[in-house]
């Protein structure tokens, strides 16, 4: 009985020590968010003074797509976790050694979780995600951050042979893909979400497919400037966009963009 007791009394300063680490590298995450924000409004000025740079508003608007999915996923997922895990700590029974070490095991193990989704979030914090892995590591690193959410079944498909394009394209790709996404969780209310990218020998096309409530043909798309800036971006890559929708059968957005720069007819 005295060994059980003293083994989760140790048990209990190693998970109290383990809070304490989370704590600090919390606020370390937070003051880093805090730093990217600002840096953040500061390009917001710079892309008012520069009349709306298209480059530079890409990067922005995924760096404010990314504040709002750390801060959800702090509020929801991480908070969540660590008050269940205190909550465990909190109350043990310290005459009922072996539920007292099940309590334990349990808030370990969601202190474990809490530390591997504090690490996603620190990665998702810099603005160099697609610079440094390219554009299908980051749709890979989207995907997963979606699933986490549990309320949809997304899935990412590439065939071809993949290629790297310039950053700037990879960058505005992943706007693109990132507006439907946001779009999708927004109005469709979809439970299903498939992403396609196939290589084609002089063009890649990019599909964002869902099973949601669909659209009455132009009805929707006028409604807001969301796929107007879906195709605006297409534009800026000699690509195209195309929105195929039927009420209750799901929507697909359709991106064709050359791989190679079109070449200016004399």
């Amino acid at each position: 009985m005295f060994n059980s007791t003293k083994a989760v009394i140790i048990f209990i300063i190693l998970c109290t020590l383990l809070i304490s680490l989370l704590i600090s590298f919390i606020a370390f995450i937070i003051y880093r968010y805090q730093q990217k924000q600002n840096v953040f409004f500061k390009n917001m000025e710079e892309l008012k003074a520069s009349h709306e740079n298209a480059m530079l508003q890409s990067q922005l608007e995924i760096q404010e797509q990314t504040f709002q999915n750390i801060s959800q996923e702090i509020h929801d997922n991480i908070g969540q976790k660590l008050t269940l895990a205190k909550l465990h700590l909190n109350t043990l029974d310290m005459e009922d050694a072996a539920n007292a070490l099940l309590q334990i095991q349990d808030s370990v193990k969601m202190i474990g979780e809490t530390i591997n989704d504090l690490s996603d979030i620190s990665r998702s914090l810099s603005s160099e995600i697609i610079l440094n892995n390219g554009f299908i590591k980051a749709l890979e690193f989207e995907v997963n951050q979606l699933n986490k959410t549990r309320l949809y079944n997304i899935k990412l498909s590439v065939t071809g042979d993949s290629i790297f394009m310039e950053a700037q394209k990879e960058l505005l790709l992943f706007r693109i893909v990132q507006e439907a996404l946001n779009n999708i969780v927004k109005h469709a209310e979809a439970t299903q979400i498939h992403i396609r990218l196939h290589y084609c020998s002089s063009e890649l096309v990019l599909e964002i497919c869902d099973n949601g409530i669909g659209m009455v043909e132009g009805a929707n798309i006028k409604r807001g400037n969301g796929f107007a800036n879906m195709s605006r971006r297409a534009n800026m890559l000699q690509g195209v966009c195309h929105v195929i929708s039927e009420p209750k059968e799901g929507t697909t957005i359709k991106i064709e963009i050359p791989l190679y720069e079109k070449q200016q007819e004399v």
